[in-house]
């Protein structure tokens, strides 16, 4: 019968295996990416190995070099990974065991491809996680650089996409700050729970051999080892985690692009995509459409489908590895190639966000958004919130019937609605944007704590705190 060539599971085998089972069972298209995850952690594999008298240490410094020899060339030719391989592991075993011969058939002494792509995954997730972060600390200081000119800008703050009460554009831009501040520490937990080292646990009940597993989580940079071979072979928990924090993202910036799709509309035209980030119509001339921010927005359901299929694959799956969980890659690796696109290019749609400070202002004036700052100055007055509330809620219903604004009564109608609350400073509560700087207290619109709130996290994305 004839033999499964060039597998490096061979030996059970007497029949070849049929080509589409090869290519049903193959991962290299896609776990290539994980190439210097690969390689570097088998140099520090077969460091330990010739540390520890495993192989002869003539062998281990030839593996090691041939590895890293390797390393370097594949960051120059990707090619050199095509081949009838069946996943980045055996790859690069089968090609240094190719180039130096017997010390190659050694590197995978004391190892599992389940360890070891257990700690390609890990080494993976840390990099992602650091790389996200770095553009969202750029995301945020763009936000941050914008805020600035925008301390004065004042806008409708919405509840029900209903106006509210008045905020400042710097304010609304600080809002999402809030949100990419708390990516960012999601991030760095997912990346704080991939700090176990599990390569040494071997397939599923680590091995026999004296290995050394805290000088390689040395070698690697890893602060621990795994403490269950069981569990460290067959924990996917850090790539969900991933995902979960990719798809938080993700919907912080949809909810974002959401706002911008609708205040670039010319029903609000509060602000204008420029045209880097719009694009037009092969039928309508006058149009402009903001594709980026709806791209976006349609992305992030591609990112939720990743995490839904993790989720998925992993909810029957028993102890301990399971062919099954090869599919955790393409799912992390599609949501890491989204999510760095999107964060990319939303960081320079908004910095060339274009405002329309009079129409946001207008939108201010003509409204009802001064109704909450005028009950609140009754209180002040003594006048209980909930009477305050039917007083003022009165006022805007006879404002409405008449087509008025509060500011527009006449004083003596004021005078009478308010009754033994009424002061001659009444009218200056019925000016939304000296009620916003009125506002002193943490977290408000202040022009004073948004300032503080900008130089706050400037220090926080500079590492200060």
């Amino acid at each position: 019968m004839a033999e499964n060539k060039g597998k490096l599971w061979a030996g059970r085998f007497s029949e070849e295996n049929d080509r589409a089972t090869d290519d049903f069972n193959s991962s290299l298209s896609f776990d290539k990416r994980l190439y210097p995850y690969d390689i570097t952690g088998s140099v520090a594999h077969v460091t330990m190995l010739g540390e520890q008298g495993l192989i002869p240490g003539e062998d281990a410094k030839a593996a090691v070099e041939a590895l890293q020899k390797l390393l370097e060339e594949i960051g120059e030719d990707p090619k050199l990974l095509d081949g009838d391989y069946e996943d980045i592991h055996m790859a690069v075993e089968a090609i240094i065991t190719e180039r130096i011969g017997n010390p190659g058939q050694r590197i995978h002494t004391g190892r599992s491809r389940n360890d070891q792509v257990a700690l390609d995954m890990k080494m993976y997730v840390i990099d992602t996680c650091d790389k996200i972060i770095s553009l969202l600390k750029t995301l945020i200081k763009t936000l941050l650089e914008k805020a600035k000119s925008h301390t004065e800008t004042i806008m409708p703050g919405y509840t029900h996409i209903q106006k509210a009460q008045a905020v400042s554009y710097a304010h609304y831009l600080c809002a999402y700050c809030e949100m990419f501040t708390r990516d960012i520490g999601r991030l760095k937990d997912t990346a704080k729970r991939c700090d176990e080292m599990p390569l040494g646990t071997g397939a599923l009940a680590a091995t026999t051999l004296p290995l050394n597993r805290e000088r390689v989580a040395e070698l690697l940079g890893f602060s621990a080892i795994s403490r269950n071979s069981l569990d460290a072979v067959s924990d996917r928990d850090h790539c969900i985690e991933f995902l979960s924090a990719a798809s938080v993202i993700m919907m912080h910036l949809s909810r974002f692009c959401e706002e911008i799709i609708w205040w670039a509309s010319e029903e609000y035209s509060y602000i204008k995509v420029t045209d880097a980030y719009s694009t037009g119509s092969s039928m309508m001339p006058q149009k402009r459409n903001p594709d980026v921010a709806e791209l976006i927005r349609g992305k992030t359901g591609r990112v939720y489908g990743d995490l839904l299929t993790l989720l998925t694959v992993m909810k029957g799956i028993p102890l301990a590895y399971n062919k099954d969980m090869q599919e955790d890659k393409q799912a992390v690796f599609d949501a890491a190639d989204t999510l760095e696109k999107c964060i990319s290019i939303f960081t320079g749609m908004i910095a060339a966000v274009e405002v329309n400070t009079p129409k946001m202002k207008k939108a201010v004036e003509e409204s009802y958004m001064d109704a909450t700052e005028a009950a609140e100055f009754l209180v002040s007055k003594g006048c209980p919130f909930r009477r305050a509330h039917f007083i003022i809620g009165k006022l805007v219903g006879i404002c409405e019937q008449r087509g008025i604004w509060l500011r527009e009564l006449p004083e003596q109608e004021l005078k009478d609605a308010v009754g033994e609350y009424y002061s001659t400073d009444f009218r200056q509560a019925l000016n939304a944007e000296a009620n916003m700087e009125k506002k002193t207290i943490p977290a408000s619109p202040s022009k004073a704590q948004v300032e503080g709130y900008i130089e706050y996290m400037e220090k926080f994305i500079c590492g200060e705190f």
